[in-house]
């Protein structure tokens, strides 16, 4: 039986980790996707192209030879529950699971779960002499937190200040709560046109490609996202 460190992680994930890494030495580009897999969802077919844009980021990302290796994709659907479904997997090795939609909004809870993930995964490039590129949080959500969410604006204002990571926020449907976004992120959140998810995350591995492509330190100038968002 395995033991656990003091982060939570086990003992046996990270000797895997170990060997992943010697294996692929390159930089890491850290993703974490939080879904809204809420009950509300359901509604117009939501959650079916919520898989269709998640099947199409895996295969645009694999199909770039370099992002395949350096892009790490961690995906957490959140309903009553949070769920961790994919944890810190090179795109190349990336597959994503089948997603439905039932009960409430943990949003608050999957906030604080992304970050302390991401504070886990980068001890570990650290302990192994792996550079990184400053992660992304990508939230996609059609309602608004059923949790509490005041300490999730802390982590990410604080994250964003000291350039922890990068947080990004989109609105899905007519009844999200865009005023709660622009509380929790920094960033201006955005609205998704329809249900243009396909769009949306072919915009998403355009541009995680971009960024590992880049020298360590470059601040991207990322492309318009023309085509998926209401600007």
């Amino acid at each position: 039986m395995s033991e656990q460190t003091p982060y939570g992680i086990e003992e046996q994930d990270i000797r895997f980790d170990v060997v992943e890494f010697a294996e692929n030495p390159e930089p890491r580009c850290p993703c974490i996707l939080l879904l809204d897999c809420s009950g509300s969802m359901q509604t117009g077919n939501a959650i079916i192209e919520l898989n269709n844009g998640l099947y199409s980021f895996q295969q645009q990302l694999k199909s770039d030879e370099l992002a395949s290796k350096r892009v790490e994709v961690t995906v957490i659907k959140f309903d009553s529950n949070v769920t961790v479904l994919n944890e810190f997997e090179t795109a190349e090795n990336f597959t994503p699971h089948e997603l439905t939609a039932s009960g409430m909004t943990s949003m608050g809870q999957a906030i604080e779960q992304a970050v302390s993930m991401l504070e886990q995964r980068k001890r570990l490039y650290k302990e192994n002499g792996i550079s990184y590129y400053r992660p992304w949080i990508f939230l996609l959500t059609d309602g608004e937190p059923n949790d509490d969410w005041s300490n999730a604006v802390d982590l990410i204002h604080e994250g964003e200040h000291n350039k922890q990571f990068a947080f990004f926020a989109v609105g899905v449907g007519n009844d999200v709560n865009m005023d709660i976004l622009r509380q929790i992120s920094v960033r201006q959140p955005l609205k998704l046109d329809g249900l243009k998810f396909t769009e949306l995350f072919q915009w998403l591995s355009n541009s995680m490609s971009s960024v590992s492509r880049s020298s360590l330190d470059a601040d991207i100038a990322l492309e318009t996202p023309s085509g998926w968002a209401k600007i």
